[in-house]
């Protein structure tokens, strides 16, 4: 496989705060990484640098070999690199089918309002949200405005998705239909990074897993090596956890 991302010594403070502290890690073409770790440990903020949200304060991002740390976020959105967001908030005023219209115009390289809303059917059809797309977005259920805001990011056509927490307050039922989902877009050959704290669903759809902790990269490898690791359950999974797993996999 060939590295598709590049992280190098990236960290970012804010104020006194190392948010992210000199984190090294690469991700392959086709792969996907689960990103993992306590509430505070820097993964949004991990992404946030990816996409140029907030600017690395020091290190480089490479995408395709291609240095990217100074950017903007509409420049590397261009490149082929999506993101959802933890907090869903799509705009309340347009409906369905114009919010995600709209990232296929921005980045998805529509050549004209009929041809986004073209690619934006397509989408709502693949998400199941197409009944509702001349709806306000602003009506829809979380578990719907989930699904519009993976349809966004897929608008844009990306080579690499970053979900943040996209399962996030969905019911088990909810959780399943978004891993179909995810596990399709990955047989397309898309780059996924998964943010996610449902330990089941990082262990059922990740290759990989990188474990942050106070902004630190504390763990990176094979699923089942790094839940074993000492570093990961002290930090995070909990020694219950850990002993479970064993059992589950013994």
């Amino acid at each position: 496989m060939t590295a598709q991302l590049e992280l190098k010594n990236v960290s970012r403070m804010f104020g006194g705060l190392n948010a992210v502290n000199d984190v090294t890690l690469s991700v392959d073409q086709g792969q996907v990484l689960g990103l993992i770790g306590p509430n505070g440990a820097g993964k949004t903020t991990l992404i946030n640098l990816i996409t140029a949200v907030h600017p690395a304060t020091a290190g480089r991002v490479f995408f395709d070999g291609r240095d990217i740390t100074r950017m903007r976020p509409h420049q590397i959105a261009r490149l082929g690199l999506a993101r959802t967001f933890q907090i869903v908030q799509p705009f309340p005023k347009m409906t369905v089918l114009e919010n995600v219209a709209a990232g296929a115009l921005f980045a998805g390289n529509a050549h004209s309002l009929a041809d986004a809303h073209a690619q934006a059917r397509d989408h709502l059809q693949f998400t199941g949200l197409i009944a509702s797309a001349n709806q306000s977005a602003a009506t829809l259920t979380l578990a719907q405005r989930k699904r519009l805001e993976l349809a966004k990011g897929l608008a844009m056509k990306p080579r690499l998705l970053m979900l943040d927490e996209v399962n996030a307050g969905l019911n088990p039922s909810e959780i399943d239909d978004a891993l179909a989902m995810i596990r399709k877009i990955a047989e397309r050959g898309v780059t996924i990074i998964v943010i996610e704290h449902l330990m089941k669903v990082v262990m059922s759809i990740s290759q990989r897993i990188a474990v942050l902790h106070h902004g630190q990269l504390i763990a990176d490898g094979e699923p089942n090596a790094v839940l074993r690791d000492p570093k990961v359950v002290e930090a995070y999974l909990g020694s219950k956890f850990a002993a479970a797993h064993a059992g589950g996999a013994a």
